[in-house]
């Protein structure tokens, strides 16, 4: 089956609804690496997520797949430390070094989309941030600018109105950014949708409580995980263009796909959930906006 696309905010790119996150090649043995960066392309998915500050995570993704280049949507970030640095500097040098390094490393001569990792707004304002990516994208080495960050900042980087795209955390177990998402495809922008299955099962965090104080058990479809509904719960935003998920285990990508595959909660099923979680005080934040 192929994997579902959506309209990428207004870059005019069709992207699959389910993305690969490669946060999790950090480290790990090549092989590995080099079956499942094939398998993510074999499986249809056309949107990978890597970064700077994901170990050799961009080494592998050159190493093993960029042969295969033109079959995918490649995202990075910068303002990731580069050289002496070691801490996220947005600097017009540092900018330039690490999207140089990760061209390189990537064995490309463009990246489709560059985001800011994690920037704060005086950063982004101070330093002519802006200036330096539209030359940079003016060049020919990104085709598209964003941030991946989160609030209190998103709210003012959507109002900028510069980015092509936003990338926003996000799952039923926590709903704070559900508005924001919304709020950024309105604008025109693509929207990337991080942390939806919360590390998963087998990655547990006190946002699991969630799962369990909500009766969320209760709407899962025979033999259905409780990742599978994260997922679908994710999948059922109606703004959502990618939700990006990692992991370098192959049967968990293959139960993704499936799961993937299955779609979006029945819309009864999805205002349950958002009423039940609500309940016990899971609820979207409010913007100033909003």
């Amino acid at each position: 089956m192929k994997l579902a696309t959506n309209e990428f905010g207004n870059t005019g790119v069709q992207v699959t609804r389910l993305g690969y996150g490669a946060m999790e090649l950090r480290e790990g043995p090549e092989d590995l690496a080099n079956d499942l960066l094939n398998l993510v392309l074999d499986s249809g998915i056309n949107f990978i997520d890597t970064s700077i500050d994901y170990g050799d995570s961009e080494k592998l993704i050159g190493k093993f797949i960029s042969h295969r280049r033109s079959e995918f949507f490649l995202a990075s970030k910068c303002g990731c430390p580069v050289g002496f640095e070691k801490d996220h500097v947005f600097t017009k040098e540092n900018i330039t070094n690490g999207i140089n390094q990760s061209l390189k490393l990537l064995k490309t001569d463009y990246l489709d989309l560059v985001q800011l990792h994690n920037p704060i707004n005086n950063v982004i304002e101070e330093n002519d941030v802006i200036q330096t990516l539209l030359d940079i994208k003016q060049d020919g080495k990104v085709r598209f600018i964003g941030t991946s960050s989160f609030l209190p900042f998103l709210p003012d980087h959507v109002a900028m109105g510069v980015f092509d795209t936003f990338q926003i955390p996000y799952s039923a177990l926590n709903r704070e950014h559900e508005k924001l998402i919304t709020s950024a495809s309105k604008s025109g922008a693509g929207t990337i949708i991080r942390g939806g299955v919360s590390k998963g099962e087998f990655g547990r965090n006190r946002e699991w409580d969630n799962f369990s104080k909500s009766n969320l058990d209760d709407l899962l479809d025979e033999g259905e995980s409780r990742t599978a509904f994260l997922l679908r719960f994710v999948l059922s935003h109606p703004h959502l263009n990618t939700t990006i998920v990692g992991t370098k285990n192959p049967e968990h990508f293959k139960e993704n796909i499936k799961t993937a595959n299955k779609g979006k909660l029945s819309e009864d099923i999805y205002e349950e959930a958002k009423k039940r979680l609500s309940a016990i005080g899971a609820v979207p934040a409010t913007t100033p906006d909003q």
